[in-house]
Protein backbone atom coordinates (compact mmCIF):
# COMPACT_ATOMS: atom_id res chain seq x y z
CA UNK A 1 0.00 0.00 0.00
CA UNK A 2 1.20 3.57 -0.24
CA UNK A 3 0.14 5.62 2.68
CA UNK A 4 -0.27 9.14 2.87
CA UNK A 5 -0.55 12.15 5.28
CA UNK A 6 -2.62 15.08 3.72
CA UNK A 7 -5.01 17.83 4.61
CA UNK A 8 -8.54 18.16 2.76
CA UNK A 9 -8.92 21.72 4.53
CA UNK A 10 -9.73 20.45 7.72
CA UNK A 11 -6.45 19.47 9.37
CA UNK A 12 -4.32 16.48 8.76
CA UNK A 13 -5.27 13.02 7.91
CA UNK A 14 -3.78 9.64 6.91
CA UNK A 15 -4.94 7.36 4.36
CA UNK A 16 -4.07 5.36 1.35
CA UNK A 17 -3.46 6.36 -2.14
CA UNK A 18 -6.11 4.68 -4.73
CA UNK A 19 -5.60 6.02 -8.24
CA UNK A 20 -6.23 8.89 -8.24
CA UNK A 21 -8.13 9.39 -5.18
CA UNK A 22 -6.85 9.33 -1.67
CA UNK A 23 -9.04 6.96 1.09
CA UNK A 24 -9.09 8.24 4.41
CA UNK A 25 -9.29 6.94 7.70
CA UNK A 26 -11.35 8.60 10.74
CA UNK A 27 -9.86 12.18 11.48
CA UNK A 28 -7.50 11.74 14.79
CA UNK A 29 -5.65 8.42 13.09
CA UNK A 30 -2.17 9.26 12.53
CA UNK A 31 0.04 7.17 10.21
CA UNK A 32 2.31 6.96 13.44
CA UNK A 33 -0.11 5.58 15.73
CA UNK A 34 -0.79 2.43 13.33
CA UNK A 35 2.92 1.65 13.67
CA UNK A 36 4.59 -1.09 16.16
CA UNK A 37 1.70 -3.21 16.49
CA UNK A 38 0.75 -4.66 13.01
CA UNK A 39 -2.51 -2.17 12.78
CA UNK A 40 -1.33 -0.96 9.67
CA UNK A 41 -2.20 -3.50 6.94
CA UNK A 42 -5.80 -3.73 8.65
CA UNK A 43 -6.29 0.21 8.64
CA UNK A 44 -5.19 0.18 4.83
CA UNK A 45 -8.33 -2.60 4.22
CA UNK A 46 -10.67 -0.98 6.40
CA UNK A 47 -9.62 2.66 4.31
CA UNK A 48 -9.95 0.33 1.31
CA UNK A 49 -13.42 -1.19 1.90
CA UNK A 50 -15.01 1.53 4.07
CA UNK A 51 -13.27 4.64 4.23
CA UNK A 52 -13.73 7.70 6.57
CA UNK A 53 -13.97 9.69 3.39
CA UNK A 54 -12.50 9.91 -0.58
CA UNK A 55 -10.77 12.70 -1.94
CA UNK A 56 -9.49 13.17 -5.18
CA UNK A 57 -5.59 13.30 -4.79
CA UNK A 58 -5.71 16.64 -7.02
CA UNK A 59 -7.75 18.20 -4.75
CA UNK A 60 -5.77 17.38 -1.33
CA UNK A 61 -2.27 18.63 -0.03
CA UNK A 62 0.04 16.08 0.60
CA UNK A 63 2.27 16.25 3.76
CA UNK A 64 5.42 14.28 4.79
CA UNK A 65 3.64 10.80 5.36
CA UNK A 66 5.15 10.75 9.22
CA UNK A 67 5.18 14.93 9.83
CA UNK A 68 7.17 15.06 12.70
CA UNK A 69 9.47 11.42 13.06
CA UNK A 70 10.66 10.24 16.74
CA UNK A 71 13.80 10.29 15.17
CA UNK A 72 16.06 10.75 12.00
CA UNK A 73 19.16 9.42 11.39
CA UNK A 74 20.82 10.21 7.89
CA UNK A 75 23.71 7.45 6.40
CA UNK A 76 26.23 7.90 3.56
CA UNK A 77 26.22 4.17 2.48
CA UNK A 78 26.75 5.36 -1.24
CA UNK A 79 30.98 5.77 -0.71
CA UNK A 80 31.14 6.76 -4.48
CA UNK A 81 29.18 9.91 -3.45
CA UNK A 82 31.65 10.52 -0.39
CA UNK A 83 34.49 10.23 -3.60
CA UNK A 84 32.60 12.85 -5.39
CA UNK A 85 32.55 15.18 -2.56
CA UNK A 86 36.04 14.58 -1.46
CA UNK A 87 36.73 15.88 -5.38
CA UNK A 88 34.73 18.44 -5.56
CA UNK A 89 36.74 20.05 -2.22
CA UNK A 90 39.48 19.60 -4.22
CA UNK A 91 40.96 16.15 -1.71
CA UNK A 92 42.46 12.94 -2.32
CA UNK A 93 39.39 10.58 -3.25
CA UNK A 94 41.10 7.48 -1.24
CA UNK A 95 38.87 6.67 1.74
CA UNK A 96 40.52 6.26 5.01
CA UNK A 97 39.23 2.34 6.41
CA UNK A 98 36.87 3.40 8.69
CA UNK A 99 34.60 3.86 6.16
CA UNK A 100 34.58 0.09 5.33
CA UNK A 101 34.05 -1.02 8.93
CA UNK A 102 31.04 0.23 10.26
CA UNK A 103 28.23 2.84 8.21
CA UNK A 104 28.62 6.56 9.00
CA UNK A 105 25.49 8.52 9.82
CA UNK A 106 24.40 11.62 11.91
CA UNK A 107 21.52 12.74 13.44
CA UNK A 108 18.95 15.16 11.70
CA UNK A 109 16.29 17.35 12.19
CA UNK A 110 12.47 16.06 12.94
CA UNK A 111 11.46 19.50 13.08
CA UNK A 112 12.75 20.43 9.57
CA UNK A 113 10.57 17.99 7.90
CA UNK A 114 8.67 18.60 5.20
CA UNK A 115 6.08 17.24 2.31
CA UNK A 116 6.64 16.34 -0.98
CA UNK A 117 5.32 19.56 -3.02
CA UNK A 118 6.08 22.25 -0.27
CA UNK A 119 8.12 25.14 -0.93
CA UNK A 120 11.62 25.54 0.25
CA UNK A 121 13.10 28.39 1.58
CA UNK A 122 16.73 28.53 1.57
CA UNK A 123 18.95 28.28 4.73
CA UNK A 124 18.78 31.86 6.08
CA UNK A 125 22.82 33.32 5.41
CA UNK A 126 23.61 30.53 2.53
CA UNK A 127 25.19 31.12 -0.91
CA UNK A 128 25.50 27.60 -1.99
CA UNK A 129 22.20 25.05 -1.73
CA UNK A 130 21.91 22.16 -2.83
CA UNK A 131 19.48 19.34 -2.74
CA UNK A 132 20.45 15.33 -2.07
CA UNK A 133 18.47 12.57 -4.45
CA UNK A 134 18.02 9.49 -0.77
CA UNK A 135 15.53 7.58 0.11
CA UNK A 136 14.24 7.14 3.72
CA UNK A 137 13.87 3.87 5.14
CA UNK A 138 11.00 3.90 7.70
CA UNK A 139 10.80 1.56 11.06
CA UNK A 140 7.37 -0.24 11.89
CA UNK A 141 8.75 -2.27 14.51
CA UNK A 142 10.93 -1.20 17.12
CA UNK A 143 13.83 -3.06 18.50
CA UNK A 144 17.63 -2.82 19.71
CA UNK A 145 20.34 -4.55 18.98
CA UNK A 146 19.20 -6.37 15.86
CA UNK A 147 21.03 -9.21 13.87
CA UNK A 148 21.56 -8.57 10.47
CA UNK A 149 20.01 -11.38 8.83
CA UNK A 150 17.26 -9.82 10.89
CA UNK A 151 17.08 -5.93 10.98
CA UNK A 152 15.49 -5.38 7.53
CA UNK A 153 12.03 -7.07 9.15
CA UNK A 154 11.51 -3.93 11.25
CA UNK A 155 11.30 -1.36 7.90
CA UNK A 156 7.77 -1.12 7.33
CA UNK A 157 8.25 1.05 4.38
CA UNK A 158 9.91 3.38 2.09
CA UNK A 159 9.69 7.26 1.04
CA UNK A 160 11.89 9.70 -0.69
CA UNK A 161 13.93 11.85 1.61
CA UNK A 162 15.58 14.74 0.22
CA UNK A 163 18.35 16.15 2.59
CA UNK A 164 18.35 19.95 1.84
CA UNK A 165 22.10 20.89 2.50
CA UNK A 166 23.53 24.46 2.86
CA UNK A 167 26.90 23.87 1.85
CA UNK A 168 28.81 26.90 2.71
CA UNK A 169 27.67 26.40 6.60
CA UNK A 170 29.05 22.97 6.28
CA UNK A 171 32.44 23.84 5.39
CA UNK A 172 32.36 25.72 8.93
CA UNK A 173 30.63 22.30 10.05
CA UNK A 174 33.63 20.77 8.86
CA UNK A 175 36.20 22.94 10.06
CA UNK A 176 34.62 22.72 14.06
CA UNK A 177 35.04 19.53 13.88
CA UNK A 178 31.95 17.81 15.44
CA UNK A 179 29.73 16.91 13.30
CA UNK A 180 26.78 18.33 11.11
CA UNK A 181 25.27 21.50 12.27
CA UNK A 182 23.36 24.28 10.79
CA UNK A 183 24.43 22.67 7.32
CA UNK A 184 21.59 20.19 7.39
CA UNK A 185 19.37 21.69 9.81
CA UNK A 186 16.52 23.43 7.59
CA UNK A 187 14.79 21.14 5.67
CA UNK A 188 14.49 17.53 4.73
CA UNK A 189 12.01 16.27 2.09
CA UNK A 190 10.12 13.27 2.94
CA UNK A 191 7.18 11.54 0.60
CA UNK A 192 4.83 11.65 -1.37
CA UNK A 193 3.92 8.72 0.59
CA UNK A 194 5.02 5.78 2.72
CA UNK A 195 5.20 2.91 0.09
CA UNK A 196 5.10 -0.75 2.18
CA UNK A 197 8.10 -3.22 1.92
CA UNK A 198 5.15 -5.64 0.24
CA UNK A 199 4.13 -2.99 -2.93
CA UNK A 200 8.08 -2.99 -3.45
CA UNK A 201 9.30 -7.06 -3.67
CA UNK A 202 8.68 -7.27 -7.05
CA UNK A 203 11.91 -5.09 -7.43
CA UNK A 204 14.02 -7.00 -4.55
CA UNK A 205 16.43 -8.97 -6.46
CA UNK A 206 19.42 -10.58 -4.45
CA UNK A 207 17.88 -9.10 -1.28
CA UNK A 208 18.67 -5.58 -2.71
CA UNK A 209 15.85 -3.29 -4.14
CA UNK A 210 16.43 -2.43 -7.34
CA UNK A 211 14.44 1.02 -7.60
CA UNK A 212 15.76 3.76 -9.90
CA UNK A 213 16.17 7.26 -8.85
CA UNK A 214 15.94 10.68 -11.25
CA UNK A 215 16.66 14.07 -9.85
CA UNK A 216 15.95 17.15 -11.78
CA UNK A 217 16.44 21.00 -11.62
CA UNK A 218 14.64 23.19 -13.64
CA UNK A 219 13.88 20.07 -16.01
CA UNK A 220 17.15 18.94 -16.68
CA UNK A 221 18.74 15.81 -15.48
CA UNK A 222 21.19 15.99 -12.44
CA UNK A 223 21.39 12.39 -10.98
CA UNK A 224 20.49 8.99 -11.69
CA UNK A 225 21.03 6.10 -9.71
CA UNK A 226 19.62 2.93 -8.33
CA UNK A 227 19.19 2.03 -4.86
CA UNK A 228 20.18 -1.23 -5.13
CA UNK A 229 24.15 0.03 -5.97
CA UNK A 230 24.22 0.58 -1.39
CA UNK A 231 27.67 -0.35 -0.14
CA UNK A 232 26.22 -0.67 3.26
CA UNK A 233 22.62 -2.64 3.38
CA UNK A 234 19.86 -1.15 5.45
CA UNK A 235 20.12 -4.42 6.90
CA UNK A 236 23.60 -3.63 8.16
CA UNK A 237 22.84 0.14 8.77
CA UNK A 238 19.97 -1.34 10.98
CA UNK A 239 22.13 -3.42 13.04
CA UNK A 240 24.47 -0.70 13.75
CA UNK A 241 22.25 1.86 14.13
CA UNK A 242 20.23 0.00 16.67
CA UNK A 243 23.51 -1.58 18.59
CA UNK A 244 23.49 -0.73 22.48
CA UNK A 245 19.74 2.13 21.40
CA UNK A 246 16.41 1.51 20.58
CA UNK A 247 14.86 1.76 16.87
CA UNK A 248 11.11 3.32 17.44
CA UNK A 249 8.14 3.02 15.19
CA UNK A 250 8.07 5.91 12.97
CA UNK A 251 12.21 6.63 12.90
CA UNK A 252 13.11 7.48 9.55
CA UNK A 253 16.68 6.27 8.11
CA UNK A 254 18.47 8.03 5.74
CA UNK A 255 20.04 6.02 2.60
CA UNK A 256 22.72 8.56 1.88
CA UNK A 257 23.04 10.47 -0.98
CA UNK A 258 23.24 8.17 -4.69
CA UNK A 259 26.57 8.82 -6.72
CA UNK A 260 25.92 12.20 -8.50
CA UNK A 261 23.04 13.01 -6.57
CA UNK A 262 23.70 16.53 -5.53
CA UNK A 263 24.76 19.64 -7.24
CA UNK A 264 28.14 19.88 -5.07
CA UNK A 265 29.56 16.17 -7.14
CA UNK A 266 28.82 18.06 -10.22
CA UNK A 267 31.11 21.02 -9.43
CA UNK A 268 34.80 19.49 -10.33
CA UNK A 269 33.01 18.21 -13.81
CA UNK A 270 34.72 19.12 -17.24
CA UNK A 271 33.91 22.51 -17.78
CA UNK A 272 31.23 22.40 -15.45
CA UNK A 273 28.58 21.19 -18.17
CA UNK A 274 26.19 18.98 -15.28
CA UNK A 275 26.65 21.99 -12.81
CA UNK A 276 23.88 24.60 -13.09
CA UNK A 277 25.26 26.61 -10.20
CA UNK A 278 23.76 26.20 -6.53
CA UNK A 279 19.80 26.38 -6.10
CA UNK A 280 18.21 29.99 -6.70
CA UNK A 281 14.94 31.44 -5.24
CA UNK A 282 12.29 30.00 -8.23
CA UNK A 283 14.35 26.43 -9.19
CA UNK A 284 12.44 23.72 -9.38
CA UNK A 285 13.89 20.11 -7.62
CA UNK A 286 12.18 17.16 -8.71
CA UNK A 287 12.58 13.35 -7.75
CA UNK A 288 11.47 10.25 -9.24
CA UNK A 289 11.53 7.29 -8.56
CA UNK A 290 10.37 3.54 -9.82
CA UNK A 291 7.19 2.36 -7.46
CA UNK A 292 7.82 5.71 -4.63
CA UNK A 293 6.31 8.35 -7.29
CA UNK A 294 7.59 11.90 -7.48
CA UNK A 295 8.56 14.75 -4.94
CA UNK A 296 8.40 18.33 -6.53
CA UNK A 297 9.42 21.80 -4.59
CA UNK A 298 10.48 25.04 -5.43
CA UNK A 299 13.12 27.14 -4.08
CA UNK A 300 11.94 30.08 -2.53
CA UNK A 301 14.19 32.93 -0.65
CA UNK A 302 15.70 32.67 2.44
CA UNK A 303 14.27 34.16 5.60
CA UNK A 304 16.05 37.07 7.44
CA UNK A 305 19.03 35.94 8.91
CA UNK A 306 20.29 38.09 12.22
CA UNK A 307 23.75 37.94 12.72
CA UNK A 308 25.65 37.08 16.13
CA UNK A 309 28.51 39.00 14.88
CA UNK A 310 29.93 40.67 12.04
CA UNK A 311 29.13 38.80 9.27
CA UNK A 312 27.69 35.56 10.65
Amino acid sequence: MKWVTYDAGAGPRAGILDGSTVRGLPAGVTLLSLLGDDRLAEAGESARRAPAEVRPLAEVRLLAPIPQPPSIRDALCFLDHIRGCYRAMGRSAELDPVWFQTPAFYFANPAAVLGPHEDVPIAPGCGMFDFELEIGAVIGRGGRDLHPDQAERHIVGYTFYNDWTARDHQLRDMAQGIGMGKAKDSAITLGPALVTVDELEPYRQEGRLHLDLSATVNGIEIARGSLADMDWTFAELLAYLSRGTELRPGDVIGSGTIPGGCLLEHVDTPDMATFPGWLRPGDTVRLDGTGLGETNQTVRPAPAMFPLRTGY
